[in-house]
């Protein structure tokens, strides 16, 4: 697998990724989770997505956006039928990397409380929930991790 930073070319990509990875949370959340809204040309043309490549095919991405002080993991995703294979935790690996190259001590993330499967990961993968709190109309969870 190869991590790449996403280009224009891969936008149409990076949105039917967040389409089929979110789609079984739309009956739990009561609508379309915000990745699946999400502005992907505008992501790419800021620099923020990184797009995973296994045979020729994108089939997973990450959103990371730098703050003063830590990474925010914004989005993560990957195609239903390459989950299982390593492909998120590399894409978690790479946010702790690009956080360390920025001199940023830590990664932030935040999932829809109704995704109970990503917050199960996420701690699995060291990352400490902080707070829960409604934001943008979504029930959310917020995690974080130190990057030493």
């Amino acid at each position: 697998m190869m991590i790449r930073r996403a280009g224009p070319g891969d936008v149409a990509a990076l949105r039917a990724i967040a389409a089929a990875a979110y789609e079984k949370y739309i009956s739990r959340i009561g609508r379309a989770p915000a990745p699946m809204t999400a502005d992907y040309a505008r992501q790419v043309s800021d620099g923020q997505a990184w797009a995973a490549v296994q045979g020729g095919q994108v089939v997973g991405f990450a959103i990371l956006i730098a703050q003063p002080g830590y990474l925010l993991l914004e989005n993560v995703a990957v195609l239903p039928a390459a989950q299982g294979r390593g492909v998120g935790a590399r894409l978690l690996a790479l946010a702790e990397e690009h956080a360390r190259g920025l001199g940023l001590g830590e990664v932030r993330l935040y999932t829809n409380e109704a995704m109970t499967e990503n917050i199960a990961y996420y701690t699995r993968h060291g990352y400490a929930e902080t707070r829960r709190h409604e934001q943008d109309g979504f029930r959310r969870v917020f995690f974080r991790k130190p990057v030493p």
